[in-house]
């Protein structure tokens, strides 16, 4: 049997918060007290890492907050991280305190960040996807983005019924700088008559040739991606230059999406991938991410994982069924 030399493991999570990082923290500290293995804390992401901001990790103390949203640990930006002297910084504050291995959590900014790390670092190092934008490559969902999802619908269906009241054409910003998941998923099941995303050119003209022929009989919902090219106040000109006669209303629903209690579904992939990732550094894995596919867990390298996101053909195909 391998001797499992990971002594002293150090856990951050970066960029956005995303709802199930909590939980994600609790299953670590299970699986590195089963294996009596050290746990630490970075709080504020890289910037905790390079400063050594460091606190003591317990399964007991993280077990109540598998319920609650964010991150214990806070998180941050850090401009300094992404010069090579804060790496260098952050790899020598890990050694001064004796630590093995390290787990980062966090979405496509996180993942560029320990790319570069590992061009430097000689410390074993496993990723978690945390982001509600669901837009990295090497899983299935990322942790967070039920929740989010969930969240957008919500307040999408509260939104139908006064836009029904009113007969109004009511457009809805959800987030997803880059990516259209969110917009996507939450479009298609409240029933939606338009779905704006990043990824494609075509769902505005579907959009037009359904608004030039609304006669405000009844509600008319536009869920648009906060990173189309358009944006909600653009697409709101159009309609009106289209149909004058269309009362409009715009709601952005906001960072109340990555907020909140994380779904059942967000609080199991938190479990799985935070206990995925200690046994993945006590086999001696490194430098790669571990990701739900086909819900099997999956390991990507780093390099893939920043790889741009594409929506799957599937999904293309419902959103050009429900854009007739």
């Amino acid at each position: 049997m391998k001797t499992n030399l990971i002594k002293h493991i150090a856990v951050f999570t970066s960029g956005g918060d995303s709802p199930g990082m909590n939980a994600a923290l609790y299953a670590i500290a299970k699986a590195a007290e089963k294996n009596s293995i050290k746990l630490t804390g970075i709080k504020k992401g890289y910037e905790g890492l390079i400063d050594g901001d460091f606190i003591n990790l317990e399964a007991h103390q993280l077990q109540k907050l598998t319920q609650k949203g964010g991150t214990i640990l806070k998180t941050a930006r850090s401009k300094r991280f992404m010069e090579l002297e804060g790496r260098k910084k952050a790899l020598k504050t890990l050694k001064e305190n004796n630590i093995d291995a390290l787990i980062a959590i966090g979405g496509d900014g996180t993942f560029r960040g320990l790319l570069a790390f590992s061009e430097i670092c000689d410390i074993p190092v496993i990723g978690i996807p945390g982001t509600i934008d669901n837009d990295i490559c090497g899983t299935d969902f990322t942790l967070g983005f039920d929740s989010a999802v969930n969240t957008a619908i919500e307040n999408i269906d509260k939104i139908r019924d006064t836009a029904e009241s009113h007969n109004r054409v009511f457009i809805v910003e959800v987030m997803g700088r880059d990516s259209g998941y969110i917009a996507i998923y939450s479009g298609l099941v409240v029933g939606a008559d338009a779905i704006l995303i990043p990824e494609s050119a075509q769902d505005y003209i579907q959009l037009l040739n359904k608004i030039k022929n609304y006669e405000s009989e009844e509600a008319f919902i536009v869920v648009v991606s906060e990173g189309d090219e358009l944006g909600a106040e653009l697409v709101a000109t159009k309609i009106k230059e289209m149909n004058s006669d269309v009362e409009l209303r715009i709601t952005r629903i906001g960072h109340v999406q990555r907020g909140g209690n994380p779904t059942a579904l967000d609080r199991m992939l938190g479990i799985r991938f935070g206990v995925a990732a200690v046994e993945a550094l006590i086999q001696s894995k490194k430098n790669v991410m571990v990701g739900i596919v086909k819900n099997q867990l999956h390991f990507t390298p780093f390099e893939e994982v920043i790889k741009q996101h594409q929506i799957n053909n599937e999904l293309k195909q419902l959103l050009v069924l429900f854009e007739k």
